[in-house]
Order: structure tokens, then sequence, then C-alpha cells
């Protein structure tokens, strides 16, 4: 049996360098890579800092159908989990950022979370599970 795994999502956006500053400046990713394309698009990867899961590809959208999916990938749903081992410093840092959430945070039975938003709409739940 092959091992297989997740690495990569695409993340519609308007602007690569707006994009970045958010990802990378509020919420503290890294920048695994941003190197130039043709046709002046880049290849910009961003990933949560220490994590095994996924990165972003930050892709600047090229057209008006891409635009109209910026923000709305998911439907309006909750598209994105960024999990975490301390909740309480993460939330007080990405508050003190300037990041929006959409709701105080709350303890369920899996662990604490709280639905922020990026600049463009996409929301996302900050979740630290329950021990155990």
């Amino acid at each position: 049996m092959t091992v297989q795994s997740l690495f990569l999502v695409t993340l519609v956006v308007d602007d690569y360098d707006r994009a970045k500053a958010f990802y990378c400046g509020a919420l503290g990713f890294d920048c695994l890579e941003d190197k130039p394309l043709p046709d002046g698009k880049r290849w910009v990867v961003v990933k949560p800092r220490g994590g095994d899961g996924a990165a972003f590809l930050l892709a600047q959208a090229a057209n008006e159908v891409q635009r109209g999916a910026i923000g709305n990938q998911t439907g309006g749903r909750v598209g994105f989990f960024l999990k975490t081992d301390d909740f309480a410093c993460d939330h007080a840092a990405m508050l003190a950022a300037g990041v929006r959430f959409l709701e105080e945070p709350r303890h369920e039975v899996y662990g604490t979370v709280a639905v922020f938003a990026d600049p463009y709409g996409n929301s996302f739940d900050l979740i630290q599970h329950t021990a155990g």
C-alpha cells in the first residue's frame, strides 16, 4: 500500500503581496517559496509554522471567474482548520495582529475553537483539541 498525504491547497487571492502579508504576518505562517513565473505569476507557498499539515499555494486570480471565487471558495462554510497546541497564546497574538474573529472562543467536547476570517472572507477554525 502506498502512502499519500495532502500537502498543498490552492487559495485564490486578489494580490500575492497582500495575501502573503496576512498569512505570514498576522498568522505567523512561514513562506516556503516565492518564485516568479511567466506572465507575471508567482509560485507563493505558505505554511503554518511547525506544523505537519498542508500548505497554501497563494494563487492570484487571473480572470473574472477566479476573482468571483475569492473569499467564497467553500460556499460560506468554514473551509480551513488551523490546529494549535496553545489556543490562548495564538488567539491573543492573532487579535493583536488585527485578525478578525467572527465569534468568541467556545469550548466544545472536542476542544476550544473560534472562527476567524482572512481578509477575503474565507472562514477558518482556530482549534486546540482536548487532550485525550
